[in-house]
């Protein structure tokens, strides 16, 4: 298929691809929706994935591929080692029709197609230096392009998704249905951890949720273009905008924070709320951060779950306002205003030589445009969160998590009525309700600000 490729397919494959892993399926036409999945170590979930996936439309899942990428290095533990190739065996036993049992029948007379990226046998490891998510998502999402059936015009969908989630049984037509029909470029889809997992610490959870969505509702506040949630399992771009950006980068972790950001600087990152992925919150030795980390530290009381001073919100909003407006061309009038909205806003600036690095690009930019899309280069997702934490230990110390909450309330107007009974029951309770509430507001400043 590699001679019916798109020129710009082929340039970005010959760059920016490995091209060292194969896939493995049965090849065929149609294909326009790839939804990739890394694989490590979870041979218990994929047949929960499958399922998950098995229940939606048959007239969505005959476009579409699922790619398992099943990965490992080559000093991984011998027990992740063991549960890969149980993993690579179960699928490659459906793609290749040799099971009669049960959970395959549901599988192929679904006419879903399976693909697998053995990236975890002996000579097809990672390298230790690389091995992660996301270079497994890379591996996944570049092979995606050579999957794609070009002959046909539709967008041509890359979705990201994790073997520990389930999803909705409309779930492939709404991504389809939403790219198409507002013929948008990258998207995230909804999501909500399952506080009734088997073992799982229901308060940590809804807790770590509540600082997640708080977070984005402050941005929201602010109107920052990076306003969106980094949750790898809800990513989807199409082919395009998926080359421009330059493709998954390799992190190890935070790899779904760096790929956003880049899709960001070039395209609105839109919601897809009419479907939902249901992450896992398990503890997990994965990665060094995120849900899995964040639960495995509340369980072992290393971490306290607490939230950002919406104040700290209002100096982000406060100075984007300024930043974006005319004054952006007049260094020195940027700066005093800057010093005016917060001295520590100020004092960031000036550690992180901001007003050398804009001079340079206000010398270097001919246009309005070139000027605008550098303000989000420069004050980026990674930059605005620098600004936080330097608020965050300077002036605005973190708070917890009721008063933090009902703070950014006040502040969006969003009125409720609050419950603050302190026994385990009312405040699981209320933290629920903070929950769904913060939801709705993250829903309303959408509404006001990005459609």
């Amino acid at each position: 298929m590699d001679n019916l490729l798109p020129e710009k397919v082929t340039r970005y494959l010959e760059k920016k691809s490995f091209g060292k892993w194969v896939l493995e399926w049965n090849q065929s036409a149609g294909i326009n929706n790839v939804v990739v999945i890394p694989v490590l170590c979870e041979f218990e979930n994929i047949k929960n994935v499958l399922l998950s996936l098995a229940q939606n439309e048959k007239s969505a899942l005959k476009n579409s591929i699922i790619i398992f990428v099943v990965n490992n290095s080559a000093s991984s533990d011998h027990k992740v080692k063991e549960d890969n190739k149980k993993s690579i065996n179960f699928l490659r036993s459906i793609i290749n029709h040799d099971s009669a049992n049960e959970f395959s029948q549901k599988v192929l007379t679904k006419g879903r197609m399976l693909g697998l990226i053995d990236a975890a046998s002996e000579g097809k490891e990672l390298d230790d230096k690389l091995a992660g998510v996301g270079v497994a998502r890379k591996i996944g999402m570049d092979t995606a392009l050579q999957v794609f059936d070009f002959s046909i015009p539709d967008k041509k969908l890359i979705i990201s998704l994790d073997a520990d989630c389930l999803v909705e049984e409309n779930y492939l037509s709404e991504i389809s249905f939403f790219f198409r029909k507002e013929n948008v470029s990258a998207a995230t889809v909804e999501f909500e951890h399952n506080p009734s997992e088997d073992g799982i610490n229901r308060p940590g959870i809804i807790s770590y949720e509540i600082f997640l969505r708080h977070y984005v509702a402050g941005l929201m506040l602010a109107k920052s273009p990076f306003a969106f949630h980094t949750v790898g399992s809800t990513i989807v771009c199409d082919h395009e905008a998926y080359i421009k950006v330059g493709g998954m980068n390799t992190k190890k972790a935070a790899e779904d924070f760096y790929f956003l950001q880049k899709l960001a600087k070039h395209y609105k990152i839109n919601r897809i709320g009419s479907t939902m992925v249901r992450p896992s919150a398990r503890e997990s030795w994965r990665v060094p951060f995120g849900t899995g980390r964040s639960m495995s530290e509340i369980a072992s009381g290393k971490k306290d779950i607490m939230v950002y001073d919406p104040d700290v919100f209002i100096i982000l909003k406060k100075w984007l306002e300024i930043f974006n407006s005319d004054l952006s061309t007049d260094t020195d009038l940027l700066l005093s205003e800057a010093q005016k909205i917060h001295p520590e806003l100020s004092q960031f600036l000036e550690q992180r030589r901001f007003r050398q690095n804009w001079e340079k690009i206000l010398c270097n930019s001919k246009t309005a445009k070139q000027i605008n899309y550098q303000k989000n280069n420069l004050f980026d997702g990674f930059e605005t969160l620098k600004l936080l934490h330097h608020l965050r230990n300077t002036a605005f110390p973190m708070m917890k998590l009721n008063a933090g909450v009902e703070k950014l309330f006040r502040i969006t107007a969003h009125s409720v009525k609050f419950d603050l009974e302190t026994k385990q029951n009312e405040m699981m309770r209320t933290y629920s309700f903070y929950l769904s509430e913060l939801k709705l507001l993250e829903n309303e400043l959408y509404k006001r600000n990005y459609e």
